[in-house]
């Protein structure tokens, strides 16, 4: 018993260095955050107990309510593109083509780019002097479109490069998933005389289904947080940036530019409460169309 007791000392010692850095980067900052969003922080750190006053405000600042429609907007919209999208291509690279190694690898590149460098070449093709998209627009007699100084175009920009990026990391997942259907189903089902489109919904889409669920999962969490893509190719001063801007990116304008401490942990207080009701809805809802046999 000594000695085995010795053993578990020894492991949490070697787990000590993450568990400490999760306790202050994450447990401590995650309690503090909620602590601060009731309260008025000011730009030196003194505090003022407010109460749910910074939570009162929020309900009636138009530029918050425009943030939570843009971010609805956002993963209404570019979860089901994401999901649909990336089903298709994965299972379009599942199939015997030639090629295969390369389009595999292609689609991967998006995931290890870092998104300032996507940031930056979807601004240069989005610009609207000189970028290719209304290049090739002009060919066929379109007038170029300010596709990231519109209002009405804006948000539909920036689906884009969130949709654009996000698909080659699901599609891997996916491609994982459809590689873990056993053969005899798909064999059984030819013998029977199914048809491709017969055996993609009637087979592969509901043996997929606990993969599809963990990419709508991860890709929901990750709409329901999108900064970076709206931060570097919109700048801020100007109109479309309020077009476009996100619950985080108003966090951060609330917090570090205008700061405004209490008011934006308030923000991504309700961020997390949106994301935590929305995920722990999914969870419930997947035992109606999530097959696991």
């Amino acid at each position: 018993m000594a000695k085995r007791k010795k053993y578990d000392y020894s492991a949490f010692l070697f787990i000590a260095p993450i568990l400490i850095g999760i306790s202050i980067f994450y447990l401590y900052a995650f309690v503090r955050n909620i602590y601060l969003s009731f309260n008025d922080v000011g730009v030196f750190g003194e505090r003022t107990f407010v109460g749910l006053e910074n939570f009162r405000k929020l309900m009636e600042d138009p530029i918050f309510k425009r943030a939570l429609l843009n971010t609805a907007f956002y993963a209404g919209v570019g979860v089901p593109l994401i999901v649909m999208l990336s089903v298709c291509i994965a299972w379009l690279l599942n199939q015997k083509i030639r090629g295969q190694s390369f389009y595999r690898t292609a689609i991967f590149i998006p995931a290890i780019t870092l998104p300032a460098a996507i940031a930056l070449l979807w601004r240069w093709l989005f610009n609207s002097q000189y970028g290719l998209i209304n290049y090739f627009l002009a060919w066929f007699g379109v007038e170029p479109i300010a596709w990231l100084g519109d209002p009405d175009t804006v948000r539909w920009s920036i689906l884009i490069v969130l949709v654009w990026a996000a698909i080659s990391y699901m599609v891997i997942i996916l491609l994982a998933g459809l590689q873990r259907i056993s053969s005899t189903y798909y064999e059984a089902a030819q013998i029977d005389g199914a048809n491709t489109w017969q055996i993609f919904f009637k087979i592969t889409i509901p043996l997929l289904t606990p993969t599809i669920f963990f990419v709508t999962i991860v890709s929901m969490i990750g709409m329901l947080q999108v900064f970076d893509f709206i931060f570097l190719m919109i700048r801020v001063d100007t109109a479309s940036y309020r077009y476009a801007v996100s619950l985080v990116t108003y966090f951060f304008e609330t917090s570090f530019t205008l700061n405004q401490r209490g008011y934006g942990a308030a923000v991504s207080v309700i961020s997390l409460i949106i994301i935590f009701a929305i995920t722990a809805i999914q969870f419930r809802l997947q035992k109606r169309w999530v097959n696991y046999d």
